[in-house]
C-alpha cells in the first residue's frame, strides 16, 4: 500500500499540493485522471524523489526502486532503439531488448535512431525502456501520459505488457480509453491537487 500523507508543495506563489493525501493499493494499475495542470505530474515527481515537498510524507514506495516515465520521451539521438533498452539492463542483452521492442510493435527497428521514428513509435520506445528498467528494479512504476500519440489498439497491447510485470503502477492519463484499461481510477482536480472521487 502506498500512503501519501499531507503533501504540500508550491512553485513560487502557486500551491500545487496543499496537504494532499491518498492511499493507493500496492497492486494493479491505478489511473489518476484530471485536467491538465492540476498537479498530477508534480505528484509523480515527488514520489520519484525528483521534487522535495515542503511538508508531508510518503510510505510504501522506495524512490530508488521506482521508475518514472516522463511526459517527454527523453530519447538519446545518438543511441539506437535497441541500445535504449540494453542501456537500462544490468548487462547488454539483445534477446531482452528484442522482446521489449516486439512488445512495442518495433520489431525490426532495433538499429533505428530516434530521428527515424514517428512520434508514436518514439513514445512506445520510451515506454518499453521504462518497463524494461522496472522489470529489473521491481518497484513502483510511475507513468505520466504513457500512451500520448499511441493508438488505442497499441495502447491496449502495451497495457497487457504492463500488467504482465505484476508491479504496482500509478498512471496519469487524459484519454478515456487509457483510464478504462486501469484496475481503478482516482478522479482529481486542482490546483492545488485534490481528490474528487474514485
Amino acid at each position: 500500500m502506498l500512503e501519501i500523507r499531507e503533501l504540500t508543495m508550491s512553485y513560487g506563489d502557486k500551491a500545487v499540493l496543499d496537504r494532499f493525501s491518498l492511499s493507493v493499493p500496492g497492486e494493479g494499475v491505478t489511473a489518476l485522471s484530471g485536467p491538465s495542470g492540476c498537479g498530477k505530474t508534480t505528484l509523480l515527481r515527488v514520489l520519484a524523489g525528483l521534487e522535495i515537498p515542503a511538508s508531508g510524507a510518503v510510505a510504501g514506495l522506495a524512490p530508488e526502486k521506482a521508475v518514472l516515465l516522463f511526459q517527454e520521451n527523453r530519447l538519446f539521438p545518438w543511441r539506437t532503439a535497441e541500445q535504449h533498452i540494453t542501456d537500462v539492463l544490468p548487462r547488454p542483452d539483445r534477446e531482452t531488448a528484442e522482446r521489449w521492442l516486439s512488445a512495442a510493435g518495433l520489431a525490426g527497428e532495433g538499429g533505428s535512431y530516434p530521428a527515424a521514428l514517428s512520434g508514436g513509435m518514439a513514445r512506445r520506445l520510451s515506454l518499453v525502456r521504462a518497463l524494461a528498467l522496472a522489470e529489473v528494479r521491481r518497484g513502483w512504476l510511475l507513468l505520466d501520459e504513457p500512451f500520448a500519440g499511441v493508438d488505442p489498439a497499441r495502447a491496449e497491447s502495451l497495457m497487457e505488457a504492463v500488467y504482465a510485470l505484476d508491479l504496482p503502477v500509478l498512471l496519469c492519463a487524459h484519454e478515456h480509453h487509457t483510464v478504462a484499461l486501469a484496475t481503478r481510477r482516482v478522479e482529481l482536480e486542482g490546483p492545488p491537487l485534490g481528490v474528487v472521487g474514485s
